[in-house]
């Protein structure tokens, strides 16, 4: 990939607190390589470690970059530097940094249908039992029946919701995604595991057993272990529909797979620059580019979302769940693409070698490339790995 730092920073650059983890090679280190907490200041990238060895202890403690002094850091490289060698277009220099996940213990839980579109989408998936050719001719049965109700007004779990219900029963149009979509309680579900999520510049997987998937694009909370949202960053949640679709039970083998989570570029924190405000007036854009010249653009407004991301998070987090090392959040997408790709009616699928940006102006930009997940590099970096390597690194 050649990307350069105006594609990947947020508009404004480094003014907020970015935070991120590298990996650190043995000759900048001087000890042994591995994963390292920084954060981005000015033009260069500072190891964080000294203040804890991991982004999940680091957010326990709290942060606060205007009382950092940056001379007392150790600066890694530049940004320039790192992005360089993240990016670069004839593979990685392992024995120079780059870019990871900007999370590592944390949990990583995702809340689905929290967008009213893609609500619909689901419902269409399940009455197709995963058949992306009937889906068409289910959307427009569906909206026929639909088509008058203004679901963007509904508040879940409310009076109107559970009247709205009753209708739909009667009409035999309910469905387990309507009891999540406009319920009182939010689906949340484990959409990968703690250390498994991939960074920007990663390849992303998609299982090959699926024909019909896509990307989804969403905000990411990101939650300490008192519960207190800390920042935000982007995600992409991919999707298998097909699999989906045959049966909610299938959720686990639709959504985790090796690769198939991707976070990042990096946690924005929240500072004087940026607030839960921000957050839930973002617009997440996706750009998906094929290699044979398809190109997909999407914009999704967090203001169209049906549940607050405060009430997503408390939800997920709270005096019946704990979650000692944090959690990043997936708060749900309203992408839900029924552009045709190939056949009329046939919707939109991956590709091999798919080129996938997900943005917002605040956040900076995610960019993957699309592959196989049994092509993907495999998983092998796991809390037993980590534990051995911050214990031989002197960092616990």
């Amino acid at each position: 990939m050649n990307i350069d730092r105006q594609q990947v920073l947020p508009s404004d650059g480094t003014t907020g607190t970015l935070i991120g983890r590298i990996w650190l090679p043995h000759n900048i280190s001087g000890k042994l390589s591995g994963p390292t907490p920084v954060i981005l200041y000015g033009e260069d990238v500072y190891d964080l470690s000294k203040f804890a060895p991991t982004v999940s202890e680091l957010l326990n403690k709290g942060i606060c970059k205007q009382d950092i002094d940056f001379h007392r850091l150790t600066k890694i490289c530049s940004i320039e530097t790192l992005f360089e060698n993240s990016f670069a277009e004839n593979g990685r220099d392992y024995t120079k940094p780059y870019i990871l996940s900007p999370i590592d213990l944390q949990a990583i839980k995702a809340c689905g249908v929290t967008f009213i579109c893609s609500m619909l989408e689901r419902i269409i998936e399940e009455r197709a039992g995963g058949d992306a050719s009937k889906a068409q001719k289910i959307r427009i049965a569906l909206g026929k029946h639909i088509d008058n109700l203004d679901f963007s007004k509904i508040v879940p779990g409310s009076t109107e919701a559970e009247s709205i219900k009753q209708v739909l029963i009667n009409e035999g149009l309910w469905s387990q995604y309507l009891e999540v979509g406009i319920g009182p309680y939010a689906e949340v579900f484990t959409k990968s595991q703690p250390l498994s999520s991939i960074g920007v510049g990663d390849k992303i997987g998609i299982n090959p057993i699926s024909s019909w998937n896509n990307p989804e694009p969403e905000v990411v909370l990101i939650v300490n272990r008192n519960a207190q949202v800390m920042g935000a960053t982007l995600g992409n949640d991919a999707n298998l529909r097909d699999i989906e679709g045959r049966s909610a039970l299938l959720l686990g083998k639709a959504k985790d797979n090796n690769a198939s989570c991707a976070i990042g570029p990096f946690i924005r924190l929240f500072d004087h620059s940026f607030s839960i405000d921000d957050v839930r007036t973002a617009e997440v854009s996706l750009d998906i580019a094929g290699a044979e010249g398809f190109e997909l653009h999407e914009v999704s407004p967090m203001t169209l979302i049906s549940r607050d991301v405060l009430d997503l998070v408390n939800q997920t987090i709270n005096e019946n769940h704990q979650y000692p090392d944090g959690i990043a959040l997936f708060t749900g997408t309203l992408f839900a693409p029924t552009q045709d790709r190939d056949e009329v009616g046939s919707g939109f699928t991956h590709k091999m070698g798919d080129s996938v940006k997900i943005s917002s102006p605040l956040l900076g930009t995610l960019i993957n490339e699309v592959t196989y997940s049994n092509e993907a590099p495999p998983w092998e970096f796991g809390v037993t790995s980590l534990m051995r390597n911050l214990s031989q690194r002197g960092l616990l």
